[in-house]
Order: C-alpha cells, then sequence, then structure tokens
C-alpha cells in the first residue's frame, strides 16, 4: 500500500554524481511488493574496500550475520539490496537464504561470495525466497550502469514516502572526490549502530582501516542520533564502499589530514541522509529537534535528548501543536541521569518556557502555541549540572503511524 508523500519531505533532491567504479541496476523480483522495484545489485571494481556498523540488536537478520562475518576482510566487489522481506528471525531457512543469494550474485558477476554484501527490509519472520533472485540477477548483471541514483534509491524503500539521497565533494591537491549515499527508513528508527539500510560510495583511495576508524563517529552524530519510534531494527546496516579511483594519493593513516577532510564530508553525507529519515518518519507532520546542555557529560546529554525524543507524551502534544511543557520535565526526570529541578531550564525555540524549577514568569501562551504550529519544532533543555551538550532528532506521533503500522502486513 503506497502512502501519500511526508509533508516534510525536501522540495528537491540532488542528482547523485557517478562514482567511478560503481555500477548498479534494478529489479522486480516480487519479493512482496507487486508493480514496482525491490532488488539492487551494486557492482564495484576489484581493488574496492568496505566499512561498515551494524545492528546491535540481539535478533538480528540473517543477512546482518552474513555482512558481519565478510566485513573483517576489508574488501568488496557486489551489494544485492531486496526490500519487502528482512529475511529476519527466520531460522536456518534464513541461513540458507543469504548462502543462496550470494551463489546467484557470485555466479552472476563471477566473484567470491566473500566480498558480497547483503541486506534485506521488510516484513520479519517471513522465510526469505531468495530463489526468485535467480530470475532477476543475470539480467541485472548484465544492464549495469553508473546511474541514476534515484532508481536505486527507490528499489530499496519500504513505507519510504520520498527515496533518500545525499552527496558531497572535496578537493585534494585540485583533484575532486565524491562521497554520495542512499538510505532507507520511515519506521522501527532508533539505530543502535548505524541506521536502517544506508549504503555510500565514493571514489576515494583510502584504507578499509581508516575508513572504519572514521565511519563510527560520523554514525554517532547522525544515524545514532535520531529516533521515529524507539525502535531499533533487526537489519540496520550502514555500509561504506570506496573504490580508489580518484587519481590521488592513497589515505593511509587516520593522521592523514585529509582524513579529517574526508571525515567531515563523510559526516555530512550520513548526516542528511538521517535527517531525510526522521522528515519521512511514518505518519510524521512535524520535524523536531532536541537540543540538550549543560549536562554532566555529553553520554548524559545525549541519554537525556533521546529520554525527551523517544517520549510518545511529549511527540503526541508536538503533533497536536500543545506546548505541554510539563512533558520535557517528565521525559528529563525519567531518564535515570543527574538532574536537579530547580536548575532546568527548558524553551520551545527562542521563548523559554520554564526555568529556576518552575513555569517562566514571562511565559506567554499564545506566542508559545503559535510557535508550536511550525513544521520544525526545537526544544532546548539546559540542565544546570556542567558541560555536556547533545542533539537527537525526531518527528511528531500521529495517528498516522497507528495507520501504517496496524495494518503493515495486510
Amino acid at each position: 500500500m503506497a502512502h501519500p508523500v511526508s509533508p516534510l519531505a525536501p522540495k528537491s533532491l540532488p542528482e547523485l554524481p557517478e562514482i567511478a567504479g560503481v555500477r548498479f541496476a534494478t529489479a522486480e523480483a516480487g519479493i512482496k511488493y507487486r508493480s514496482r522495484t525491490d532488488v539492487l545489485l551494486v557492482a564495484m571494481d576489484e581493488g574496492t574496500v568496505v566499512a561498515g556498523v551494524l545492528t546491535r540488536s540481539k535478533c538480528p537478520s540473517a543477512a546482518v550475520d552474513w555482512c558481519r562475518q565478510n566485513l573483517p576482510g576489508g574488501t568488496a566487489r557486489a551489494l544485492l539490496v531486496n526490500s519487502g522481506n528482512a529475511n529476519a528471525f527466520t531460522g536456518q531457512r534464513g541461513k540458507a537464504a543469504v548462502g543462496l543469494s550470494a551463489e546467484i550474485v557470485s555466479r552472476a558477476l563471477g566473484i567470491a561470495p566473500a566480498e558480497i554484501f547483503l541486506a534485506s527490509t521488510g516484513v520479519i519472520g517471513e522465510p526469505l525466497a531468495a530463489e526468485k533472485f535467480a530470475g532477476v540477477t543475470e539480467a541485472m548483471a548484465g544492464r549495469l550502469a553508473a546511474g541514476p541514483w534515484m532508481d536505486a534509491a527507490r528499489a530499496i524503500m519500504t513505507t519510504d514516502t520520498f527515496a533518500k539521497v545525499a552527496t558531497a565533494t572535496v578537493e585534494f591537491d585540485g583533484v575532486p572526490v565524491s562521497i554520495s549515499g542512499i538510505a532507507k527508513g520511515s519506521g522501527m528508527i532508533a539505530p543502535d549502530m548505524a541506521t536502517m539500510l544506508s549504503f555510500v560510495f565514493t571514489d576515494a583511495p583510502i584504507a578499509a582501516g581508516v575508513l572504519q576508524a572514521l565511519l563510527q563517529p560520523a554514525i554517532d552524530t547522525s544515524f545514532n542520533a535520531v529516533t521515529v519510534d524507539s525502535d531499533t531494527s533487526t537489519s540496520d546496516t550502514c555500509l561504506v564502499f570506496a573504490t580508489g579511483k580518484a587519481p590521488i594519493a592513497p589515505i593511509g593513516s587516520v593522521d592523514d589530514p585529509r582524513a579529517a577532510v574526508f571525515a567531515e564530508a563523510l559526516r555530512d553525507v550520513l548526516h542528511e541522509l538521517a535527517i531525510h529519515v526522521v522528515r519521512d518518519g511514518e505518519g510524521a507532520t512535524k520535524m523536531v529537534t532536541v537540543s540538550v546542555e549543560g549536562a554532566e557529560s555529553d553520554r548524559s546529554a545525549f541519554r537525556i535528548a533521546q529520554s525527551i525524543a523517544n517520549s510518545p507524551l511529549v511527540k503526541t502534544a508536538i503533533a497536536g501543536e500543545d506546548a505541554n511543557w510539563g512533558r520535557i520535565v517528565m521525559a528529563v526526570g525519567k531518564a535515570g541521569e543527574p538532574a536537579d529541578r530547580d536548575r532546568l531550564e527548558i524553551s520551545f525555540g527562542d521563548i523559554r518556557v520554564a526555568t529556576r524549577g518552575e513555569r517562566d514568569p514571562a511565559y506567554d501562551e499564545a506566542a508559545t502555541s503559535a510557535y508550536m504550529k511550525n513544521e520544525e519544532i526545537e526544544i532546548r533543555v539546559g540542565i544546570g549540572l556542567g558541560s555536556g551538550s547533545a542533539t537527537v532528532y525526531t518527528c511528531d506521533l500521529t495517528h498516522g503511524y497507528i495507520t501504517i503500522n496496524g495494518d503493515y502486513r495486510s
């Protein structure tokens, strides 16, 4: 069932450049959906390295197990992604399905299974009919192309209402290096590692170990800083592939000054993709930024911000355009982190609504209510105990979320 495009969807999306050494194709395999693409095959030239972060869920999908097994090798030649079926909680049949999927790709491209990465998204608990890939993979292998990336982004969507893409370019000695990524995600979003599914490609020549070291910090301030519904997926996967085709000296160490420049651009791409996911939160009508400062540590600030961003009471108040700051107080208090009621300050945007443990004497209900009608809302909380700070991004919780998830398998 298709859903209306999110009112928070960006008005335009960038056209991603071709990445040297990367070609792809999509197909309709009929995994769950009809009359839409649901499989993505990406082929990468020899010499491509890979880094990744995977869900910390104790019930990971079979595809996550496969990626976890192959990541230490640090090299990649192909990626196969399907939507409509997560191949999670599928027992030995799930394990057999990833083995067959890799075998099909191996035959089609003439590469080793250890250099093939897999990802699946969709319904949990339904066996994946991997034999359906056999009917489309050979055909995809015969029509691989360097674009358009929007086709790839659409093929991995489930309840997403718009394709999610982002790109950045940096220059080293006058040579442009491209970083482009796609992502999917709309519900079951509270990553504890990376994101729903996200795949980033670059032509940078960079060592796999360096890429892995740069990836996790970028994840922490992007995908790990968003939440739609507080539910961590069984399938969360973020993979970054570097083909090494850009004609510059390889980045072989995190101490190389270029590594920091590359890391910033990578972080920008991941952050933009993560924000797209929040903007496409199931049923969302408000984009919400929760900023906490003055906590005892950054980690403490993050946990408080998460508590606020994940609170159904906070999120429903925002959906109803109700400046119910008492729910913010509740969420701070339940976070289990150091806090002093009488030092707490709360603001909606630039409007301070509470200070020193009570309502702000200058509180203006009309002005605050008018602010809550905006599509983008910022909640700012001062803890008053230290210098720790953090920002978490979320959305409101509406009847639309219930509608989408109430009939997800129907």
